[in-house]
């Protein structure tokens, strides 16, 4: 039987240090693996070895390091700064404009139900670089056929970079290809100049949407309930189940009695049939709807 952690006599760890530019250690791993869970609740698997080294390694270059064991070492002794970097280095921002659409139009009949509500809150928790929680945006003005409507989205990440970007509202044209071209012209509009051409988010479109950095681990949040979505996709999945069930405990009394919580396609909170029960593909609502 072959042993996968070695090849050709040498373990596969030593053998990928010699091409390296630094040394990456197993206790180097473990180290960040621990730092990162105990920081952002984030749980890297054993396979995400090379993803941390090309991904620290620049923190390292940036800041004139020789050695991974000295950077954590830095990084334990508290500066801010570098634990926002290190927190953003190991965060992955996949998104696209109304990813996962068949949620879309299940938002927009639960908006259409809410009509004549004085006030309407959503929760979109990882906005990264902002396509999420403006298509959301999108679905309402739809929904309302006015960009003069009830709603508001408070958008949130750990990530501050990405946070920056999603507040500009500024996407290449990589970024906006799959939109109709009804939806590009009513809610972006066209720049041109020696950069190349790139689409900014419409003011009245950027207005219904509030970015704020916050940690899903942190004991205090900012926003406030009752909410009538709450969109928490594809993030569940760098958390292990106990720090999940906390995370969907502080959930629950923050939705309406009547509130969506929309999940990620990969991502299942069956195991907290207590909390949430399944209302269609990947949504849910309260267990216990008594409001």
């Amino acid at each position: 039987m072959t042993d996968n952690s070695t090849l050709w006599g040498k373990p596969l760890l030593q053998r990928e240090n010699e091409r390296r530019e630094f040394v990456f250690t197993l206790a180097d791993f473990e180290q960040v693996r621990k730092l990162i869970y105990e920081h952002a609740g984030i749980s890297l698997s054993s396979a995400k070895q090379d993803m941390v080294y090309g991904r620290l390694a620049k923190r390292l270059r940036e800041k004139g390091m020789k050695t991974f064991s000295d950077y954590l070492a830095a990084l334990k002794k508290g500066d801010k700064l570098e634990w926002e970097k290190f927190v953003n280095s190991l965060t992955t921002n996949l998104t696209s404009f109304f990813r996962e659409p068949h949620h879309f139009p299940i938002l927009g009949a639960h908006l259409k139900k809410l009509q004549g509500k004085p006030s309407i809150k959503i929760w979109c928790c990882a906005s990264s670089t902002g396509e999420e929680p403006y298509s959301i945006a999108m679905t309402a003005v739809e929904t309302f056929n006015s960009f003069n409507i009830p709603v508001s989205i408070f958008a949130s990440d750990l990530d501050t970079s990405v946070l920056a970007t999603a507040a500009k509202g500024v996407y290449a044209h990589d970024r906006i290809d799959q939109l109709p071209r009804e939806r590009l012209s009513r809610f972006f509009v066209r720049n041109t100049g020696s950069g190349g051409e790139t689409f900014s988010v419409r003011p009245e479109l950027r207005r219904l949407v509030n970015f704020q950095r916050l940690n899903l681990l942190e004991p205090n949040w900012s926003v406030r309930g009752p909410l009538d979505a709450l969109f928490c996709r594809n993030i569940m999945i760098y958390f292990d189940k106990p720090t999940q069930y906390k995370i969907l405990q502080r959930f629950a009394p923050l939705l309406d009695g009547d509130g969506l919580l929309f999940a990620g396609h990969s991502e299942s909170f069956l195991y907290a049939s207590d909390l949430f029960r399944l209302q269609g593909k990947t949504v849910y609502q309260l267990a216990n709807r008594t409001r």
